[in-house]
Parts: structure tokens; sequence; C-alpha cells
């Protein structure tokens, strides 16, 4: 059995992120083993964290795992929404609702960003509803089609001009899995069969990107038809090196031309 020690902190002693990153490099350099934490990620990254929220499919199988039901989880993440934001915000929070109940709760240190962004998936008309209400931006799944998400987007821009709220223009997002290659490729085929699994019988091409760089830029090009300015593409790789090669493609042969499209 040997001895290992680590070291914590409560309240945040450092007088900004550099100054913690300096302590982990130190620690890291030391016989020190490990490094436990609260400190909220906003704060740490000097306010670049872009929390998005959405709350899953009915099949998705964390369900199972954990023992819960997907029944009532709008609901729930509605008043989870409503929770955090509030103490992202303030100190002593009291809040009753049908599932959660908190008395003077506050969390610290607080996020940098104020308010902090808040993002939102998801398709549904609840969705719609919790964005509109609640978010600073949405974002859609690795499975949506541009002309679904021009819809939604519609959808959402209007009820918030109904609940006197504005969301911009650019915070409307979408994401898909890409790949330099053909769809042959065994890779590209299993990332295929798992989403059939999941979503049943669907043309891959509605969903994912394959070929050289204008079959990328194409997919991009329809989502901004439909309102999209802000991506996230997972590629599709089978190793560490595809997975490096893969994403520096993409800045190189797609990124500039993507940005000229403003």
């Amino acid at each position: 059995m040997s001895v290992r020690i680590g070291l914590a902190f409560g309240p945040f002693p450092f007088s900004g992120p550099r100054a913690f990153w300096r302590w982990v490099d130190a620690c890291e350099d030391s016989e020190i083993d490990s490094i436990f934490l609260p400190a909220t990620i906003d704060l740490l990254s000097d306010g670049r964290f872009l929390p998005m929220f959405g709350v899953g499919e009915d099949f998705d199988p964390e369900w199972a795992a954990m023992g819960l039901s997907p029944r009532n989880r709008g609901a729930k993440t509605n008043e989870m929404i409503e929770i955090i934001t509030s103490l992202w915000a303030r100190d002593h929070v009291d809040y009753a609702g049908k599932h959660y109940q908190l008395r003077d709760v506050t969390v610290a240190p607080k996020p940098k960003q104020s308010p902090l962004p808040l993002w939102i998936g998801g398709r549904s008309e609840a969705a719609i509803e919790r964005t509109a209400r609640y978010g600073y931006g949405w974002i859609g799944g690795s499975t949506s089609v541009p002309e679904e998400i021009g819809r939604i987007v519609v959808a959402i821009r209007t009820r918030a001009t109904e609940l006197g709220r504005t969301i911009e223009d650019d915070h409307y997002g979408a994401g898909f899995n890409f790949r330099f290659g053909m769809w042959s490729e065994p890779i590209v085929e299993r990332v295929i069969e798992a989403n059939r699994t999941r979503m049943g019988s669907t043309n891959p091409s509605r969903y994912l990107a394959v070929g050289d760089a204008e079959a990328i830029l194409g997919r991009i090009t329809a989502f901004r038809e439909q309102g999209i300015s802000k991506f996230v593409l997972r590629p599709i790789a089978a190793s560490d090196d595809e997975m490096v090669e893969q994403s520096l493609r993409l800045s190189r042969e797609v990124i500039p031309l993507a940005q000229e499209m403003g």
C-alpha cells in the first residue's frame, strides 16, 4: 500500500486564473499526487465557458443505466435552469418548485461572466419554449437537418419576442459529423450503423458530411441559409493520428471559406 497525498481548497484562494494555473504547474512538477477543486469552469477559463443544456432522448441508454425514468425531464430541467441561473448570479437562494426545493443556498466562486450565456438544445415544442424563456442561444444536435432547424429558429425567435426577450441572431448553432474520405470506409459505416440503431432507417447523407472540403462546406452552407452561424463539428476518425489530421484539414480547407460567408 503506497501513501499518496493530494491538495484541495475551499474558498477560491487565488487572485485569478493565472495564479491558479501557476499553482497547478508547480504541483505537477512536485511530489503532490492529485488536486481536488470546486472552482467553476468559467472562472478557471477566464470567462470562456459556454454551457449548453438538453433533456436527452427517450431512447438514451443513460436513463436505464441510472435507474431513472425520462418522464417529466422537461419540467425538471426547467426548474434546474431556474435554480442554477439564480445560484450563478446571487447568494442565499431560496427555491420552492414541484421537483426541487432549496433554502438559503450559495455557491462560490461565481462565474466570471454575468449572466453566464446559457445555450439550450432540443427540437420539441417544450424545447422551443425553454429556449425562448431561458436561453441566450440554441444549438441543434448531430442528426439535425437544415430544413428542420430553420423551422425551429423561426419558432424560437417568434416565441422570444412574445415573451419580451431577444436572442442574438448569431446565437443559433448546429452540429454534424464529418470526414474527409469515402462513405465506404469502415469507420463511416460504423457511425451510420450506430445512428441507425438510435434513429431507425434514415438517409445518412441528410445528417453526415463525407467527402472533400466542398461536401463539408456545402452542408455548412445549407445550415447558413437557415440562419445558423455557429457550428460544432465532430470528426469521424479511427485513430489518434486521424483525429488530428481530420481536425487540421477542416481548419485549413473549410473554415477559411466558411468564414468568408460572413
